[in-house]
């Protein structure tokens, strides 16, 4: 199978953020991915108050634009995240629509990033969001996807959950901050591919897009041994990847850790 990964710059014009979107889509489809990974608030990118006036349904105006592209190009089509209208509050979701244009998976970010960042910046994504609850995967032509949303990326017991449930690929749309993604993007990344057998392939949004602020970028995918495989540059940028499965199954032999794993100590 072969990944997909577009690096956007994000801001506050989701005519300019799908357009910007669908460029890299077609780009990474004329390149024969499979699936194709787009970053966290991928329509639309501000501070998070923002974020939350600009939500949609779904299905909903963006949504059903990137449900048009799966289609177009007869490829899977994850939406990174947007902020979703639901049940009278407004959750960090994901969508995944496959060949066909039909949804065939949904996932909230459970885990809401509030935090103060070593440049004095503070972070507090649940004034304005509600957190998921349930954990998401599907199959995408055999090989399983567990979703996850930058964040989620910290806390270790949804990975395994993913992995209990089947996971050979984590999907990670995110939208790191500079200084975070400096001393922790790559190694966290890393450090859930190593320890669940899994390839990692994570998403995010690159430069500046509100008050000063600036996101990470560096999206990349790792192999299930840990290795880049590849990176994205500085800018906007796209990248694809060919997993190859039988490269998992030997790293999940050689170190069997899931196998290995305490569960009647360790929930």
């Amino acid at each position: 199978m072969r990944i997909g990964l577009a690096q956007l710059n994000s801001r506050q014009n989701k005519s300019a953020n799908l357009v910007a979107a669908g460029q890299a889509i077609d780009r990474l489809a004329a390149q024969g991915a499979d699936l194709v990974l787009l970053p966290e608030m991928f329509n639309y990118h501000g501070l998070d108050a923002a974020n939350a006036a600009a939500a949609e349904p779904i299905p909903g105006p963006s949504t059903d634009w990137a449900r048009g592209k799966a289609r177009q190009h007869g490829i899977f089509v994850h939406c990174g995240s947007l902020a979703e209208q639901r049940d009278g509050g407004v959750y960090n979701t994901s969508v995944v629509f496959d060949r066909a244009g039909a949804e065939v998976a949904r996932y909230s970010k459970i885990h809401l990033w509030d935090a103060l960042t070593p440049d004095g910046l503070e972070y507090r994504e649940s004034d304005s969001f509600v957190a998921g609850g349930e954990v998401a995967l599907f199959d995408c032509d055999g090989v399983t996807a567990g979703l996850a949303i930058c964040y989620d990326v910290r806390f270790p017991q949804l990975f395994y959950a993913l992995v209990d449930r089947g996971a050979q690929l984590f999907l990670l749309p995110a939208a790191f901050s500079v200084p975070t993604g400096i001393s922790h993007w790559e190694p966290v990344l890393r450090t859930r591919a190593i320890e669940n057998g899994c390839y990692m392939a994570a998403c995010g949004q690159w430069g500046a897009y509100a008050r000063g602020r600036q996101n990470y970028g560096h999206s990349m995918v790792v192999d299930p041994w840990g290795t880049v495989v590849a990176q994205c540059r500085e800018g906007t940028d796209t990248i694809v990847v060919d997993l190859d499965m039988q490269y998992l199954w030997a790293v999940r032999e050689r170190m069997p850790v899931q196998r290995h794993r305490r569960r009647d100590l360790f929930s």
